[in-house]
């Protein structure tokens, strides 16, 4: 059995790779009704045996199936495998990605119905699929980096997809650059693996962890540092470039400059949710090192609330989801820092349905506007499309932790698991998971009334052409909308509180961290928790946010207006989005290229052309003019230069 689920799982690996050769090779020879045909069957096979995996892993209870497919790299003592691992971690999180791909590709077929790279698109978001189960399906930190640095390459194709546009050009540009930054961390962590555990297998170096949790490294002179608690931090720094924790987070904004499909794709359960994955995956590493863990509870504390902030104040309706993501996987990192690693990936999932929803919802919002996306220009838009509307409103309750929607269980077990916690920063985390809980519904419920509610924005001509989207586009927005009610409450005990939880032994929590074990003593099951959360303060906060934005939005627009200019120097630095972008923009970019041009000035041209070559050159001219003026031909002359000569070996010789 277990080399029949190997084979499956290369099987789901290579089908979409090979729908992306089929579709970039020979896209153009074939059509493009033969293309979307060919990658949307290949990725929804994938995900179909997907599913058979996680069936007999996950429900049968099959246990962790490992096995080396080939040797790639052997090196002296070191030996690299591309080797898989299937446990149950994997194999829900290979279920996940996959149906959201699937629903991506379907979707895709409406949405870039016009567009001249058609193939073109599908054979990136096939590859994206491809690099992303890599990364999931990896046994150790080098095929890991192999997939990471894939998602990495192709998003930085899907975000610059229309690179005739200037704005698409810098953001993709934006996103490779910012995830080199995070990617040079988890490079020197995949150094400090091998250096001190030997090996960058999974199950070897967690095996060795205890043995090398006490051992320190001098990493400045006199102060030595727990050599785990740096492998930690550098392999979270690396989940802070995918993942767009602060101040990594610039990229994921940008990245809406990408067509909506994949605006969906990376955001909901690929690309930003691999940094989570990874420190969910090495748990055994991050339980050894509390400071670690401070570091990502308070880094996910201030992403989750400052960045859900900036999307109250956003008029496109794809950078509101795209801060909302941000937000989100705040959320996510607050729930690692406080061990409540389950609590983080069961809100990884649910956040996967609801938020490829909204994307996909605004994207059919898009279509109907003739790709407007300013929520200014909108309004009304409710009566027109009706299913849209629905299923939007659906993603809305649920991102706003309405019950019994599947965000609610989610995302108020991460909030109750912090509040839990005694990691260092977790007071402070609390304060900003349940200030987030106010902003969520602030910000979702505003692009809703805005949007779909109201006078309508549009002029004359618009409303006269805006209509529902295709099947095509709405059938994904009706298959996510359904695990977008349910999902959460059919998850959570199987997922957090059952003894034997889904996800078994691919998630280590030391005894003194298990908020989530605490939390199970008092749970009373999902309907329970739902017919109760009236208890909750939360969930006031949730009304309360949904309440803000129908007076703020329909009922008093102009309070808003007079709040903006009465708080002018405040709303300023909201809309300069905290200064980072300026920041990198002037000291990093501006300054890089300036100090670029003075080493060009100073050392290229005045130093190493101006001294060395043109110098040289003009040394040597100097020195045969001062020669051929000694070449006078007059015998004396000569006669004079020998004597001084003589002389002046005998003062040498002699003193």
């Amino acid at each position: 059995m277990e080399n029949y689920l190997l084979q499956i799982a290369v099987v789901i690996i290579l089908l979409p790779l090979v729908g992306s050769l089929i579709a970039g090779l020979l896209g153009k020879v074939i059509g493009k009704s033969a293309t979307h045909w060919i990658t949307v069957s290949l990725v929804g096979i994938a995900f179909f045996l997907s599913c058979y995996v996680a069936e007999v892993i996950l429900l049968k209870g099959h246990p962790t199936v490992e096995g080396v497919l080939y040797g790639w790299v052997k090196s002296g003592a070191y030996q690299f495998n591309v080797a898989l691992l299937i446990d149950r971690l994997s194999a829900m999180m290979t279920c996940v990605v996959l149906f959201v791909s699937f629903m991506v590709h379907i979707y895709t077929i409406g949405y870039m119905a016009d567009d001249p790279g058609y193939q073109r698109f599908f054979s990136y978001v096939s590859l994206f699929t491809f690099s992303m189960l890599v990364l999931v399906l990896a046994n150790n930190f080098l095929l890991l980096f192999f997939g990471w640095e894939g998602v990495g390459l192709v998003s930085y194709l899907l975000i610059g997809f229309w690179f005739k546009r200037e704005a698409a050009v810098f953001g993709s540009l934006k996103a490779f650059l910012a995830n080199r930054v995070g990617d040079m961390g988890f490079l020197l962590a995949l150094a400090g693996v091998l250096l001190y555990f030997g090996t960058l297998n999974y199950g070897e170096v967690f095996a060795q962890a205890n043995s090398v949790a006490n051992k320190t490294m001098m990493l400045f002179p006199g102060v030595p540092v727990s050599i785990i608690t740096v492998i930690c931090v550098l392999l979270f720094i690396g989940a802070m470039g995918k993942s767009a924790q602060v101040p990594l987070h610039v990229w994921l904004p940008e990245s809406m400059e990408g067509p909506t499909p994949i605006s969906a794709l990376i955001h909901a359960a690929t690309m930003v949710t691999a940094g989570i994955y990874m420190v969910a995956r090495m748990s055994p590493l991050f339980e050894l090192s509390p400071a670690s863990l401070s570091l990502v509870l308070t880094l996910g504390a201030i992403t989750c609330l400052f960045m859900g902030i900036l999307a109250v104040f956003h008029q496109d309706i794809k950078r509101v989801i795209a801060y909302s993501t941000l937000s989100q996987l705040g959320y996510m990192a607050v729930a690692l820092g406080a061990s409540a690693y389950n609590a983080a990936i069961f809100h990884l999932i649910t956040h996967a349905f609801f938020k490829a929803l909204l994307f996909l919802c605004a994207g059919s919002v898009i279509i109907a506007m003739h790709h407007e996306q300013d929520m200014r220009k909108m309004g009304g838009l409710a009566p027109y499309m009706p299913i849209t509307y629905l299923t939007f409103v659906i993603g809305a309750l649920a991102l706003s932790a309405i019950p019994p929607f599947s965000g609610f269980y989610s995302k108020d077990a991460i909030i109750e698991a912090v509040h839990l916690s005694t990691t260092p920063g977790a007071g402070f985390a609390y304060f900003c998971v349940a200030v987030g809980a106010f902003i969520t519904p602030l910000y979702i419920f505003r692009a809703l009334f805005l949007t779909f509610h109201g006078k309508t924005r549009m002029d004359e001509h618009m409303q006269r052409h805006v209509h529902e989207s295709p099947w095509v586009v709405l059938i994904p927005l009706i298959a996510l909308a359904v695990p977008s009610i349910i999902a959460g409450g059919i998850l959570i005990g199987p997922i957090l509180y059952a003894q034997n939880n889904l996800l078994g032994n691919s998630i280590f929590v030391a005894g003194p961290h298990n908020v989530l074990f605490t939390m199970a003593q008092t749970v009373e099951g999902a309907q329970r928790m739902a017919l109760e959360a009236g208890h909750s303060f939360t969930f006031w906060l949730a009304l309360a946010g949904i309440f803000t934005a129908w007076i703020f939005n329909l009922r008093f627009p102009a309070l808003a207006e007079f709040l903006k200019q009465r708080f002018a120097a405040l709303y300023r630095i909201i809309e300069l989005k905290y200064g980072f972008d300026d920041f990198n923009q002037i000291v990093l970019v501006h300054g890089a290229r300036k100090l670029g041009n003075f080493f060009y000035q100073v050392t290229d041209l005045k130093f190493i052309d101006g001294f060395f070559v043109n110098g040289s050159g003009k040394f040597i001219r100097w020195f045969a003019n001062v020669s051929r003026r000694m070449q006078t031909g007059y015998i004396y002359d000569y006669t004079l230069v020998m004597i001084i000569g003589i002389v002046v070996i005998m003062g040498w010789l002699l003193f």
